[in-house]
């Protein structure tokens, strides 16, 4: 304690546990800086996983499925998870098999793109299905 006073410095204990305690004369104020600096590089090297939304009527035109399917494809390309949905407006919801065969359809189409994460499953009136873009 005498010498961190005589320089000006803090007296840390780096592991308590140990026997004999662990302590380090150092500026803890420059430490928590340094510390903080370094958390703050690590989260930015995180990868940050987006997810892109698709969305479907039960009865989609096979143009709108082309037109959508080519935006799904460019999410995957693009490392963005993927989460198709087909809304079930008001009574059609009686079409609950064309909503499964399209979303079906649509992971077979982008199977070399990505990997279905969850199987097309009905939640209220959206019927969802998640892929996963393929590594690379």
């Amino acid at each position: 304690m005498l010498i961190a006073d005589e320089q000006g410095l803090d007296l840390v204990e780096i592991s308590p546990n140990a026997t004999p305690p662990v302590c380090k004369v150092m500026d803890y104020k420059k430490f928590l800086y340094e510390q903080k600096k370094r958390e703050k590089a690590l989260k930015s090297k995180a990868t940050k996983v987006v997810v892109k939304e698709i969305r479907f009527g039960p009865q989609t035109d096979d143009h709108d499925y082309e037109f959508k399917k080519k935006h799904a494809e460019k999410f995957l390309k693009d490392g963005a998870k993927l989460k198709a949905f087909v809304f079930f407006k008001g009574r059609s919801i009686v079409f609950k098999e064309q909503g499964q065969i399209l979303l079906l359809k649509l992971a077979q189409d982008l199977e070399e793109y990505g990997k279905v994460e969850q199987m097309p499953k009905l939640e209220g009136k959206r019927m969802i299905m998640f892929i996963a873009p393929k590594k690379k």
